[in-house]
């Protein structure tokens, strides 16, 4: 009987193409999408979440209150002893670590060991770094590696591309060239290479002690860089351990305007936004954002295929009384009808597992991931749930309740339930458009904002400027790096000789990077500071010309200049410095840095140096030519660009002793700053299109439908002189009625859900009106193509043929 019941319904589904073809093609579409969708959010779910303890896991942050106390930022860069602190005086954590990660010190250096050359970026980690997180070991144990500053530890990968094994290489000397850290070290241990959901991707470890020693101002509790973790006991009340630690900074200085907290450190990466202090969401938005849109397509999809479904057994009446008449039982009527039903979307089902594996290539390409469908039994019995749910519903209309018509009723074309099934029918059509009309809206609003992005004056000029690292094989020795010394002259010389190539406007050497803030100080004091009052300055270290090449405008004074000879104690503001410190005429004003008096120079107009979801903050620049201010910014003259990159490779090369010449475009760090909003506004854009898609091939259904329903009507309409305008008006005004009214569900919720996630931006662009009157013109112009077709085709239809078929 199920064969029997299943090869009638394949054989009804060819019969009507056009039902089958809408059906397949709308229902495939949505679960496909979800699909997608599925697969990425169980990704971004997953990131961080392999290590053993990830429940006892935590970094602990930094809030910063500015000095009116009006607004609080939180940064992951903490106190140099924190971590060791933390260990020593909370009994509550069972081990820590600190870290040093590549930001403005990503600058690679060259391992190596006989003939074989590697370049890699160097970490500095806590002794006990591997007993807080879960990098296997393969070679070497937790309690000995890092055990002196001559060690290191490398990945499983660069293993192999030093070595070609892993095998017996504990204890052999590798030669690191990179600028202050040149020597020999000692291989004390081998670490699986984290995985790819890991954000944390590095192949070489120093101790970080190391780093302590080289860099002696992080013993002071006002100075902030590393990154801090910990192992709490499985019975730690993470409150109270918030409490606990909250005023620790102010304890250890005596006034601070910095509060600690710590933070499961797998949350980190969907919840890394804070308001005030507060977390405040962050990737996890979009991962809701993107199950929303998962949802709304598929209910979309799922709403389209049953309208249709129900629909078309509409006209199916007389069919079922003739069958009920020649013997057929309703039992075997609702088991043909639902087998009509699971076959469509069983069929679809197929087809989207299919859709999906063919633009899982694509999808990788926009989100930046490497997924693969999840096709585990959880994945699979979900899927076989949705389509048999689908099934079912849509097929229970014609399966429960047309089969209980009497067959002297359905013959005779009565039908009661005619008014409830169009208002149910047309309130599914207006909630379909109504989330379509939410996923245009949010389109829309994302990519003005995102344009604002782009095109906002950050107060610097981003476009065709590029900067690389020195590189090169450099002296450990001290005396090298002292002012005057070799290092010294050997940056300055290449900054000459940058300057000098043709196709280059400017050039100057620089440490940290000014699109987005990396590490701070509030170790600085002025005439008239609050004794109370601690704030945070970002530390941009440069060379001379450095304002100048970037673009950054002098708002008052000079920039750094050669002709006053040695300005190591001069100091450059920014305006939002001069402001929180309350300073008046501040040129050639007194402050004390770091224990020494420096003269302030300049001020420069505020500049974003962090992305426009932060306000402008306070921020210095310190003059140094050292190992840390050793990247070159290069302004490439407009035109040429690859021939003058192609000189200053050749100039590389002549210097870097085999380094690559690996440089990076202002432009590109910039727009890694917003890779999510990116991929969130292109996915968006996809998604919202495939939902109106959807949504029209259920209107097109429908006004077939209706247009086949009302035939007579039409005939008799134009016997009596009706037009074809009239009848299409007559035919599309119900359609567009129903839309007018999703648009005005549709448009207040929209207005409400894209206020939220502008207001994660410092700056944002305002919801005008024109935005929803475009929203509206585009969402009845598609309604409008959709069923045109059908209703001219049913207006220019012969009316004698509609009155005289039965």
């Amino acid at each position: 009987m199920l064969k029997k019941n299943f090869s009638t319904a394949w054989r009804r589904l060819v019969k009507d193409r056009q039902f089958t073809l809408l059906n397949i093609i709308g229902l495939s579409t949505g679960l496909a999408c979800t699909i997608l969708i599925y697969s990425w959010t169980t990704d971004e779910l997953q990131v961080d979440k392999y290590n053993t303890k990830d429940s006892q896991l935590y970094q602990v942050l930094l809030n910063s209150a500015s000095g009116d106390g009006h607004e609080t930022t939180t940064g992951d860069h903490t106190p140099g002893l924190l971590a060791a602190t933390l260990l020593k005086e909370m009994p509550e954590v069972t081990a820590s670590t600190s870290i040093i990660a590549p930001s403005w010190h990503d600058k690679k250096g060259i391992l190596t060991t006989g003939q074989a050359t590697a370049t890699t970026n160097a970490w500095f980690v806590g002794k006990d770094f591997f007993d807080v997180f879960s990098l296997p070991l393969i070679a070497g144990d937790k309690a000995g590696v890092l055990r002196s500053n001559n060690d290191i530890v490398i990945s499983t990968d660069l293993a192999l591309q030093l070595f070609g094994t892993t095998a017996d290489i504990i204890g052999k000397s590798l030669e690191w060239n990179h600028s202050g850290y040149s020597g020999l070290y000692r291989i004390s241990g081998i670490f699986q290479k984290p995985p790819a959901n890991a954000t944390m991707q590095f192949d070489l470890a120093f101790k970080y002690d190391l780093f302590l020693d080289k860099n002696p101002k992080l013993l002071k509790w006002t100075n902030n860089d590393p990154s801090t973790y910990l192992i709490l006991d499985n019975n730690a009340d993470i409150t109270a351990f918030n409490k606990k630690i909250a005023g620790m900074i102010k304890e250890k200085v005596g006034k601070s305007n910095s509060t600690l907290f710590a933070q499961r450190y797998s949350d980190r990466y969907l919840h890394g936004v804070y308001d005030n202090g507060q977390p405040a969401g962050g990737r996890i938005e979009y991962v809701r954002l993107f199950s929303i849109i998962a949802i709304f397509i598929l209910v979309i999809a799922c709403i389209n295929f049953m309208n249709l479904s129900t629909a078309k057994a509409a006209g199916r009446i007389k069919e079922a009384g003739i069958k009920k008449i020649i013997g057929a039982s309703r039992s075997s009527l609702i088991a043909q009808y639902l087998a009509e039903s699971l076959l469509l979307a069983g069929i679809a089902a197929l087809l989207a597992i299919g859709l999906a594996a063919l633009v899982l290539p694509q999808f990788d390409h926009i989100t930046g991931k490497q997924l693969r469908l999840p096709l585990n039994s959880t994945f699979i019995g979900t899927l076989i749930a949705i389509t048999a749910i689908t099934g079912i519903v849509s097929g229970s209309y014609p399966a429960f309740y047309l089969s209980a018509f009497k067959p002297v009723a359905s013959l005779s074309g009565k039908h009661p339930g005619s008014a409830r099934e169009g208002f149910i029918r047309k309130g599914l059509v207006v909630f379909q458009f109504t989330l379509s009309t939410l996923l245009i809206v949010s389109v829309l609003v994302v990519y003005r904002q995102m344009e604002l992005v782009q095109t906002k004056n950050l107060g610097y000029t981003r476009a065709n400027l590029l900067y690389f690292n020195k590189g090169g094989k450099v002296s450990d020795s001290s005396a090298d790096y002292a002012p005057g010394g070799k290092y010294e002259a050997s940056l300055l010389h290449l900054v000459q000789q940058v300057k000098n190539t043709p196709g280059v406007l400017a050039a100057a050497n620089f440490g940290h990077n000014i699109t987005n803030r990396d590490g701070g100080t509030s170790d600085v004091s002025w005439p008239g500071k609050d004794p109370d009052v601690r704030i945070d300055f970002t530390d941009l270290s440069i060379g001379y010309d450095f304002i100048e090449t970037a673009g950054i405008k002098i708002a008052a004074g000079r920039c750094y200049s050669r002709s006053y000879g040695s300005e190591n104690n001069a100091i450059i503001f920014n305006q939002a410095a001069i402001d929180v410190m309350g300073l008046k005429d501040p040129i050639g004003k007194t402050v004390r840095l770091w224990g020494t008096d420096r003269q302030i120079i300049g001020v420069v107009e505020n500049f974003n140096f962090q992305s426009l979801h932060e306000s402008i903050k306070p921020c210095f620049f310190d003059l140094g030519v050292n190992p840390w201010t050793s990247n070159i910014m290069v302004r490439l003259a407009p035109g040429a660009q690859q021939e003058t990159i192609g000189r200053l490779q050749a100039l590389y090369k002549a210097q870097s002793d085999g380094m690559p010449f690996e440089y990076t475009f202002l432009d590109d760090d910039y727009q890694h700053l917003y890779a999510a909003e990116n991929r969130v506004a292109a996915l968006s854009k996809y998604f919202a299109g495939l939902a109106i898609l959807i949504s029209c091939l259920g209107l097109f259904g429908l006004a077939a439908f209706t247009a086949q329903r009302r035939q007579k009507e039409i005939g008799i309409r134009k016997v009596i002189g009706a037009g074809v305008n009239n009848i299409v008006l007559l035919l599309s005004k119900d359609f567009l009625q129903l839309v007018a009214f999703a648009l005005a569900i549709a448009f207040p919720l929209a207005a409400w859900g894209t206020t939220r996630w502008l207001h994660s931006f410092a700056y944002r662009i305002p919801l005008k009106a024109d935005l929803f009157l475009l929203t509206a013109v585009a969402i009845v112009g598609i309604t409008g193509l959709s069923i045109s077709l059908q209703c001219v085709k049913a207006a220019l239809a012969n009316p004698i043929r509609a009155l005289s078929s039965e």
